[in-house]
């Protein structure tokens, strides 16, 4: 009798697909919603290393928005600056490409994973919110001064949920590093 063997699967796709799915829908989050974990997705998205996971992933950000806005969530942030999304996405892939290369077993290389993260951060938010202010048309009188200042608030709550997001994702792959494998678990019975 021959046992059938499954499939092996990455599951760090299928978790990264579920995650934006879940929170994406709510980008600030609220009592019943977590923060959208598009910036912690697409940074463990480079730990994979696929391109077309970087093109999925963008495509699937594109229609969860156009499903949220359809069932009445506000359009006000689609504008001509929505295709800056990609560049801001692909600061946070390339940080987790060079973040993957790390050894991240040490504490160096945990402030070095940790901090690069940090810039990726602010350059997406840069990003981001520097071309709604150029290319929305919905500040064609607002001063830059005037605009950072009305932005900036939103920047803590920004960074601090990529940030839980990515230590919660560095403590959950330790944790799964811990349990035995399939073929462990197999071999012992």
């Amino acid at each position: 009798m021959t046992t059938k063997s499954w499939p092996q699967i990455d599951y760090l796709p299928v978790a990264l697909i579920a995650l934006m799915t879940l929170t994406r829908f709510h980008h600030f989050g609220d009592v019943l919603h977590l923060p959208d974990a598009s910036l912690a997705v697409f940074f463990f998205a480079g730990f994979f290393r696929k391109k077309i996971l970087f093109g999925f992933l963008l495509a699937l950000a594109a229609l969860i928005d156009y499903v949220a806005i359809q069932g009445g969530t506000s359009s006000y942030c689609v504008s001509a600056a929505y295709v800056f999304l990609i560049p801001t996405y692909g600061v946070m892939w390339i940080a987790g490409r060079y973040a993957a290369t790390l050894n991240n077993s040490t504490p160096a290389s945990l402030a070095k994973s940790f901090g690069l993260l940090s810039i990726a951060v602010i350059a997406a938010f840069m990003i981001s919110n520097g071309s709604f202010y150029l290319f929305s048309g919905k500040f064609p009188d607002m001063a830059w001064g005037d605009y950072l200042q009305r932005v900036a608030k939103y920047f803590p709550l920004y960074a601090s949920s990529a940030v839980i997001y990515v230590l919660v994702g560095y403590a959950l792959t330790k944790l799964v590093k811990l349990l035995p494998s399939r073929d462990q678990q197999h071999s012992t019975h």
